[in-house]
């Protein structure tokens, strides 16, 4: 069984205005919601692949409800931890400029935290769970270190996807994969870092302390994904960038739906790399159809370290 788990999930309201008024009457000319968070991304991505996920993590309150509401319909399970306060709103104003509000959450109590971990605790030989996304400011911040503890004492594979030098404690545990994009690896080591090439030795530095694989996504250059054995790159097909929001965990889930089939690295890699392309083509997260349309302009090739 593939879980994610997002710890801070939200609404995402959108709303598009032709000119923003700052302190005046605005009207929206289109405006749309949906569940938001790394690991529900993942999720609804699975689904559209044709993989079963159950999503996990924290929600709460009528925006909690949404939430699940549309998980579920759209034939996601859920088992989710209900808390007290309400799951966030984000704000995503679109006019000239973008503009973000981002709402904090609901604060976690120790119980809720307990519960958390108890479904970790059940967790299966085989099984796959994926960690993405920021941690809230009322959990421990070491919360996805001891996650992955749990998962790994129970023989289940561990995603990771977030950001910041925390992820060096984390990756000490042994997750199968990490996923940082060029210019968060260089932040773990404080380097700046432009190139595949240049990419290639620090995420060898993060096998070192532990993870077993490492894919590092590099905007426009495409995508590597380095192995104990190989280090494979992809490149970014041709169209019209619509959406960044998203991609990211799009590829995590073509990757990790790819794998959990064939477990082909190279052909993940290649999957993975056209999930992401086809939502970040895309107003919002891919569809299978497309993703299959771009696989033909996806080559994977081995580099030279």
């Amino acid at each position: 069984m593939i879980y994610t788990c997002t710890l801070n999930p939200s609404v995402d309201y959108v709303v598009h205005v032709k000119e923003f008024d700052l302190g005046g009457l605005n009207r929206t000319s289109f405006d749309t919601k949906h569940p938001g968070g790394k690991g529900i991304n993942v999720s609804r991505v699975l689904h559209r692949l044709g993989l079963e996920s159950t999503a996990l993590g924290y929600t709460g309150g009528f925006t909690g409800q949404y939430i699940k509401d549309i998980l579920e319909h759209e034939g996601t399970k859920t088992a989710f931890v209900e808390v007290n306060e309400d799951t966030r709103i984000n704000i995503k104003l679109k006019a000239d400029e973008e503009t973000e509000i981002n709402g904090q959450g609901p604060t976690l109590t120790e119980g809720n935290l307990q519960a958390l971990y108890q479904q970790f605790s059940s967790l299966e030989e085989g099984d796959f769970v994926v960690l993405a996304g920021s941690i809230p400011s009322s959990a421990p911040k070491d919360i996805y270190v001891t996650l992955t503890k749990l998962a790994r004492e129970k023989g289940a594979r561990v995603v990771v996807d977030t950001s910041g030098k925390d992820l060096l404690d984390i990756v000490k545990e042994g997750p199968f994969f990490i996923k940082p994009n060029h210019h968060e690896l260089g932040e773990l080591f404080d380097v700046s870092i432009q190139t595949a090439e240049e990419a290639v030795p620090y995420a060898r530095k993060l096998m070192d302390m532990g993870a077993e694989n490492v894919i590092v996504s590099m905007a426009g250059q495409g995508s590597l994904l380095v192995t104990k054995d190989n280090v494979y790159r992809a490149n970014v097909p041709k169209g019209e960038l619509k959406n960044s929001v998203g991609a990211g965990d799009s590829l995590v889930a073509g990757f990790l739906a790819s794998y959990v089939k064939d477990g082909d690295f190279a052909k993940a890699l290649q999957v993975g790399a056209a999930t992401g392309s086809a939502t970040a083509f895309s107003i919002e997260l891919c569809t299978k159809d497309h993703m299959e349309s771009l696989l033909p302009q996806i080559h994977v090739t081995g580099m030279d370290e």
